[in-house]
This record gives C-alpha cells, sequence and structure tokens, in this order.
C-alpha cells in the first residue's frame, strides 16, 4: 500500500508542472485523494464486504466529484488531472502510467453481465470530456482526444479523435485526413464554412443570371 502512496504522489509531479510539493499535492490534489480512497475499497471489494467498498466510494464521489466503481482496476502511478466528473466503471481495468483529465467516463453500453467496461493499456493520455464505452482494449501508448467517443478496440501507439472515435495518427504516422487530438476541428465553425460555400456559390449563379446578353438585354 504504502508502495502505491509514494508512486501515486510522484505520479503528479512527473505530470503537473504546477506541483510545488509534497505537503500540496497530499492535501490539496483531489485526483489522489480519489485514488487512494478507491486502493482502499478495492481491497474491502476483493474481501467481498460490498457494501463498505461502496460507502468508501461514494463518500470519495461526494468529497472529489470523481466516481470510481470499487471493484475497477487500476495500475501504477495513474494521475487524474482536474478530475471533476470522472466516472470509472466496475469491471475497467487501467494500466501503468496512465493520465486522465475531467469529465472521462471509462463506462458500458448496457445491462450486459460480466465485463463490460474498457481495459486502458499503459501510458494512454485520455482528453477531457473522452467516453470510452464497452468492453475493449485500448492500446498501449495511444492519445483518446478530448470529448472524442470511442466504441471499439484501439490499438497500440495510436491517437483517436472525434465522434465516433477514428484512428487518425498511428505509430506516428497520420491516418486519413484528419487532424490529431491538438488540432480538432470545431464543428460548428466547419457548418459555417459548409454555409458560405453554398451562398457563394448561389451568388456566382446569380450574378451569371444579370449578366447582359447580345442586344444589350439583361437575363431575368
Amino acid at each position: 500500500m504504502f508502495r502505491h502512496l509514494h508512486s501515486d504522489i510522484n505520479a503528479v509531479f512527473e505530470n503537473d508542472p504546477a506541483a510545488r510539493s509534497r505537503f500540496e499535492v497530499v492535501f490539496t490534489y483531489s485526483g489522489l485523494h480519489a485514488i487512494w480512497a478507491h486502493r482502499i475499497a478495492h481491497q474491502f471489494f476483493r474481501k467481498g464486504w460490498f457494501t463498505l467498498a461502496r460507502i468508501i466510494s461514494q463518500f470519495s464521489r461526494f468529497m472529489t466529484g470523481i466516481e470510481i466503481h470499487p471493484g475497477a482496476t487500476i495500475g501504477e502511478r495513474l494521475f487524474i488531472d482536474h478530475g471533476m466528473g470522472i466516472v470509472i466503471g466496475e469491471t475497467c481495468e487501467i494500466g501503468d502510467d496512465v493520465v486522465i483529465y475531467q469529465g472521462v467516463t471509462l463506462g458500458g453500453t448496457g445491462k450486459e453481465k460480466g465485463k463490460r467496461h474498457p481495459t486502458i493499456g499503459n501510458n494512454v493520455v485520455i482528453g477531457s470530456g473522452a467516453k470510452v464505452l464497452g468492453s475493449f482494449r485500448v492500446g498501449d501508448n495511444s492519445n483518446i482526444g478530448s470529448n472524442a467517443v470511442v466504441l471499439r478496440e484501439v490499438p497500440d501507439n495510436c491517437t483517436v479523435v472525434g465522434n465516433p472515435g477514428r484512428v487518425v495518427r498511428r505509430n506516428g504516422e497520420r491516418v486519413g485526413d484528419r487532424l490529431d487530438h491538438k488540432q480538432l476541428p470545431d464543428p460548428v465553425i466547419e457548418m459555417f464554412r459548409e454555409m458560405q460555400k453554398e451562398i457563394d456559390g448561389l451568388k456566382s449563379e446569380l450574378e451569371k443570371l444579370r449578366e447582359p446578353v447580345a442586344g444589350g438585354e439583361k437575363r431575368t
């Protein structure tokens, strides 16, 4: 347990340049508090003390805004940054050195029994607001873009963006013509651009109709 505590604190310093001291990290980082509460709840859950485990996880949820089911399995050095709104399901498995930002959901897609939540590999980054839903694996060293909705397996070393989530980069090479998670297109701006293209086309057609024809008359 104490080995986990030490590595969890180190993960904060490795991922957050705003961290100034161990005292500050231990007493003010809600993501760290949620992870520690989960480690305690998970031990009770494994021993069959399900109600006590849920009470601990719900108290942690109330205090931190981060909901981690006590049945979830979490690896070493998980870093939760600005974790408000994060939900991690019961059968979710998270590897080592994972970074999760606020508003992320690692959930299921229905009422099926058994394994119904995702397995997150090692060195994965999951951006703000992303939803990873279903029983599949997100490969090692992959990045999930902000607000992406991932519904299928992600290979190792990939970047996924969009809704539904699509692989746009694999092993450092771009796949297709989509941008990576740091350059997500704004759907509202794209919609206005398409509208402007249509307006320009209509204006061009109107100008052609108003051009003078032979004899000096204008088309009507």
